[in-house]
């Protein structure tokens, strides 16, 4: 499925000089993907996950690596979720990556555990992520993250009363298990380039319903609380995003 846009999409050449440039700096500044590593990546379907497997996908090409697909079925959507997890499975094949589908009962995790459904969904993906990558040997877990969710996750801290460090907001690299990375290769990139990308590539993507329901505090975030102030103060996520930066250097966070 493809994303209706307002605005126009750019050429190569601009996609190549603004939004590839980035991707490519950012990874070397960083060393996200040293040659030959072996990389799982978590893909949901949507924008962001797409986005990311492609990406991946050309860099196993560059840099000799190993890039598994794992898509986590959460149960908690029914057909639309069993759509999503064949999604992701033509996906696989489209760019020669193998997937595998794994299912969680974040429902009942949640109940439980007397979480949420967003944190416990998010425990649990991570969980099986890491039990996944130190099966099969991975040296790095890749996710989606990209600008837009880092000035989200800064102003959820913010809100929450969080610590200086929690103002460092996401990591491009960190620890997720012993001898495993977890990395985001799509920080620099904002939602509108994550579209940009998807469209000159001619990729489709799949839109989970649930991220527009506003019970759920990052969606109310999102879809309210950052417009408002992008429509105030222009170019707020991006000034978000660069405090985070200097929070994490100021802490000894890279």
């Amino acid at each position: 499925m493809k994303t209706r846009r307002t605005r126009r999409p750019p050429s190569r050449k601009e996609f190549a000089a603004r939004t590839w440039s980035k991707l490519v700096a950012f990874e070397k500044r960083h060393a996200l993907l040293p040659d030959g590593g072996r990389v799982l990546a978590a893909i949901s379907g949507g924008p962001d996950s797409v986005c990311l497997a492609h990406w991946l996908s050309v860099q196993a090409r560059k840099k000799g690596l190993t890039v598994r697909l794992l898509h986590i079925h959460h149960g908690l959507r029914g057909r639309e979720a069993d759509r999503d997890a064949a999604f992701v499975a033509k996906l696989g094949v489209k760019l020669g990556l193998p997937v595998a589908i794994v299912r969680a009962d974040v429902k009942g995790l949640a109940q439980a555990r007397g979480l949420g459904l967003e944190e416990a969904g998010r425990k649990e993906r991570y969980r099986l992520l890491a039990a996944r990558a130190r099966r099969a040997h991975f040296s790095a877990v890749a996710t989606g993250h990209q600008l837009d969710d880092q000035a989200e996750t800064v102003l959820l801290h913010l809100l929450r009363g969080a610590s200086l460090e929690g103002l460092g907001g996401m990591s491009p690299r960190r620890n997720l298990a012993p001898g495993v990375a977890l990395i985001r290769p799509l920080l620099p990139l904002t939602r509108d380039e994550v579209q940009d990308y998807l469209e000159v590539h001619d990729l489709g993507s799949r839109q989970d319903r649930s991220n527009s329901d506003p019970k759920f505090t990052r969606n109310w975030v999102r879809r309210e609380v950052l417009p408002l102030l992008e429509k105030r103060a222009p170019g707020v996520k991006e000034r978000l995003a660069a405090l985070a930066e200097k929070v994490r250097a100021a802490t000894g966070r890279t």
